[in-house]
């Protein structure tokens, strides 16, 4: 992205306590593979001002971009400038309170286009707005296998050795840091025979990389509370960074006995989406790192407000960031204004042309995979629509896991 031309500058910089107006919502879907991008636009009356957000929902894509639609009758003629207003708005009116994963996503939408327009009004990045950068880079993390490796899920030494191999590449790629699904979906209650397969795996990878990479296990919330712990328990040995999701994420009092009965960090909150939420998780020790999406939660505005009760908590932070680019951006702004903030999610091979689609501001260190600072104006960001109208939606891949006796899984 280009900066702010000067005639835009000057315009801006003109408005002071001007009227300002928003013209209108717009949703670009984009599909990007494993999921469709829901960028969304507001757009301003004055020329050349308008702010990128999104609102991205795994198998959801309809229902947020219906739901955008619906809270842009809130938004659309009102002064963008007004961010909190404009938010408790979008929260608290047309009667349900937005409590649910869908209308979270749509205000997060709508949250981030503003607060990138608030940065560009003021010319500064958004982490200047809150306060000014409290550290010199953010670290980054990938995922081994894109995500998915249920086809190494064996007992075999052969398939615990691919799980090291793709540990050695991520390392190889400058990474420090890697997570992976390594626990195979259960039931709610099984023998050891899985938890061996999870122990194996990880065994590979700790013995390929060395005791000084960190990695991550996620089980994207699959076990039973009493698997869970199994699991737990089994690779608590193995020194992780985390452990991510053990159990369903309503299960609190059960992540709170598995938090205090290992050693390492219990990690949880993708899918969380309102304080409240938080709030009980943190109050009964539920996760030492908490993973809200800010694409989820209702944006950079919500998020800001989960991060101060985690530091009141002393919990870390270490945001949910599978999707796409302008969600990456904020996680980062995000990063740079937040002393709890730990270390970023990131996809960096999800599709070959991800760089077409978007401009970034930030800059990325190979050596280490660290994320410099971004200096332009609001999220940094510019995306491409034409190159976005080249890849339109498509129903995502059907992704569904049944136990050997045919009964419904998690996936």
């Amino acid at each position: 992205m280009q900066q702010l031309s000067l005639d835009v500058e000057c315009r801006i910089a003109e408005l002071g306590a001007s009227s300002l107006k928003i013209t209108a919502i717009e949703t670009h879907v984009c599909n990007a593979r494993m999921r469709n991008w829901v960028f969304v636009k507001v757009v301003t009356d004055q020329p050349g001002l308008y702010g990128w957000g999104e609102a991205t929902l795994e198998w959801h894509t309809r229902s947020v971009v219906g739901a955008i639609e619906d809270l842009a009758t809130l938004v659309v003629g009102e002064d963008p400038r007004r961010i909190e207003q404009l938010w408790q708005m979008m929260y608290r009116q047309h009667f349900w309170h937005s409590q649910g994963i869908v209308r979270g996503s749509a205000i997060a939408g709508i949250d981030l286009a503003l607060w990138d327009i608030a940065g560009k009004i003021a010319n500064m990045p958004c982490h200047q707005l809150w306060g000014g950068r409290v550290r010199d880079y953010v670290r980054t993390y990938c995922h081994l296998g894109g995500g998915r490796l249920e086809d190494f899920y064996q007992t075999s030494t052969e398939d615990a050795r691919r799980f090291g191999e793709l540990a050695s590449q991520a390392v190889e790629d400058g990474f420090t840091a890697m997570k992976t699904m390594a626990v195979p979906p259960t039931m709610p209650l099984e023998g050891n025979r899985p938890v061996r397969q999870a122990e194996a795996c990880v065994a590979a990878m700790r013995e390929a990389v060395g005791p000084d990479i960190d990695l991550m296990v996620d089980c994207h919330a699959r076990p039973s509370p009493a698997m869970g712990l199994k699991f737990a328990k089994a690779l608590d040995q193995y020194d992780l960074y985390f452990f991510e999701e053990p159990c369903w994420p309503e299960s609190i009092e059960a992540l709170a006995r598995i938090n205090a009965a290992v050693t390492t960090p219990i990690a949880t909150g993708e899918r969380l989406t309102y304080l409240e939420q938080f709030r009980d998780l943190f109050a009964v020790q539920g996760c030492d790192v908490i993973q809200f999406d800010i694409a989820h939660c209702g944006g950079l505005t919500a998020a800001r407000r989960i991060a101060a009760l985690a530091e009141a908590y002393r919990i870390a932070i270490a945001p949910h960031n599978p999707l796409g680019p302008v969600c990456t951006a904020a996680s980062l702004e995000f990063g740079f204004s937040q002393p709890s903030y730990i270390i970023c999610e990131a996809v960096h091979a999800d599709v070959p042309w991800r760089f077409d689609v978007v401009e970034e501001g930030f800059e990325v260190d190979p050596k280490g995979r660290i994320v410099r600072p971004n200096t332009r104006p609001g999220l940094g960001i510019e995306i491409n629509e034409a190159e976005v109208a080249r890849h339109p939606f498509e129903q995502e891949l059907l992704e569904r896991v049944f136990y050997e006796d045919g009964s419904v899984g998690d996936w």
